[in-house]
């Protein structure tokens, strides 16, 4: 006996049922930063985005563009041709900080990625990473700064949202001072937002829902990846860790969040397993608790 309903002559399994019951209902869609599966999409973006559709994600976030090789290779247009022929959406993509000599980044020639993100559609331009010279003193971090706010008065523009994303390097003291929290206070609130990176806040030691109460509705975007409960702290799947996803979802209205992505840096085997059992935890266990206001 088949489990799945036929539509249109296709087999649609019951996770598929469900992610489309949700998207009518308007609850939160399971998106996944595209990071996780970088060796496939370097080898078979249309292959890859196929099987990350198989599993039930809806919702995609890039891992890298350039101003030469764009999305995955393609342009703004054909990248988007191949994920709607997949069902689909990218509100989100990541970019680099950046340097003079290297296109298409917050700091060299923003302008013409913000062109490109415009024509895939994306409503959320995301500073994914800080690379080391740009965060050894409290003067680079308000250099940074500084850069950020200029990126998100470009975004803002084009009708696009700026965040930045975290990792840990952010929180240890500097001169007494957290440089996470100077860029929280000094960044301007509505050009730039946070992308939480919930694994990485708590390996800093810190609470992510008092982080959202402290400022509330900063927090659009989260990354949605597990800790595991050993010594090392290691990646692993959603719901296989130590990470209270119940009570982080809960004050989700409070940090305003609107979309949410899967991400695992590392896997113990193929990332598409790794992917599903995150897939299949949030679907059954979390999704279906909470619903946007």
């Amino acid at each position: 006996m088949q489990s799945g309903l036929v539509a249109g002559g296709v087999l649609l399994s019951p996770s598929l049922i469900r992610a489309a019951s949700r998207q009518r209902a308007g609850s939160y869609q399971i998106g996944l930063q595209l990071y996780t599966v970088r060796e496939a999409m370097a080898k078979d973006p249309a292959g890859t985005l196929a099987q990350v559709a198989g599993i039930g994600y809806r919702e995609m976030e890039s891992a890298t563009y350039s101003g030469t090789e764009k999305f995955y290779g393609m342009d703004g247009a054909a990248f988007a041709r191949v994920l709607k022929q997949n069902g689909l959406t990218i509100p989100s993509g990541h970019y680099s900080i950046g340097d003079p000599q290297t296109k298409g980044t917050i700091l060299n020639d923003w302008d013409r990625a913000v062109e490109d993100a415009a024509q895939l559609g994306l409503k959320f331009m995301v500073c994914a990473y800080l690379p080391e010279d740009k965060r050894k003193t409290l003067d680079d971090y308000k250099r940074v700064i500084e850069a950020l706010n200029k990126a998100g008065e470009t975004c803002r523009k084009s009708g696009i949202q700026f965040c930045y994303h975290n990792h840990n390097f952010e929180f240890p003291k500097m001169d007494g001072q957290v440089p996470y929290e100077l860029m929280l206070k000094q960044a301007d609130k509505d050009l730039v937002k946070m992308e939480m990176d919930i694994y990485w806040i708590t390996r800093a030691g810190y609470d992510p829902v008092a982080m959202f109460a402290e400022y509330p509705g900063r927090f659009i975007l989260w990354h949605v990846k597990d800790m595991d409960n050993t010594g090392k702290h290691a990646f692993t799947e959603v719901g296989n860790g130590v990470i209270d996803w119940d009570r982080i979802f809960s004050h989700a209205k409070e940090s305003g969040m609107q979309h949410f992505f899967v991400e695992q840096d590392k896997c113990p085997g193929s990332p598409f397993v790794s992917i599903k059992e995150s897939y299949t935890y949030l679907d059954q266990h979390i999704i279906s608790k909470f619903h946007p206001a």
